[in-house]
């Protein structure tokens, strides 16, 4: 995907590389969950690869019933995490809500995997159903 001279991606490039609709990216601005790096002289919302990385993370903790508030404090501990001028203290509770939200989102996956399984499951019992045979 091209990017401009600046490196900055448009909010279409990345509605399409991250297959995330216009409207998402343009709410998640609007609440201060991603915000673009820059704006075009026109206005128009630019952003980097490391926006489109905190928007992937975004759009995997979604199908987790994560809710926006968690999501920016994910967001926030990671930040924290990450920074080398974080006070030792600050890195260690940052470091303490990375572990809940993880717990979080084991607890979340499994829960989809044994709905998707009970899917799985009335799937086969209609093709059963349908293919004329009885079980």
């Amino acid at each position: 995907m091209g990017t401009d001279a600046n490196g900055y991606l448009q909010i279409g490039q990345v509605a399409e590389r991250t297959e995330l609709s216009l409207k998402s990216i343009r709410h998640w601005d609007e609440v201060g969950l991603v915000q673009p790096s820059a704006r075009s002289a026109g206005g128009f919302r630019l952003y980097t690869e490391t926006d489109v990385e905190r928007m992937l993370l975004i759009r995997r903790m979604k199908p987790l019933g994560f809710t926006l508030a968690e999501m920016k404090a994910l967001l926030d501990a990671i930040d924290t995490v990450d920074d080398p001028a974080a006070i030792h203290t600050d890195r260690e509770a940052a470091t303490a809500d990375l572990l809940e939200f993880r717990d979080k989102a084991i607890a979340s996956a499994d829960r989809l995997r044994r709905q998707l399984a009970y899917a799985e499951e009335f799937t086969d019992l209609l093709s059963v159903r349908t293919s004329g045979s009885t079980p």
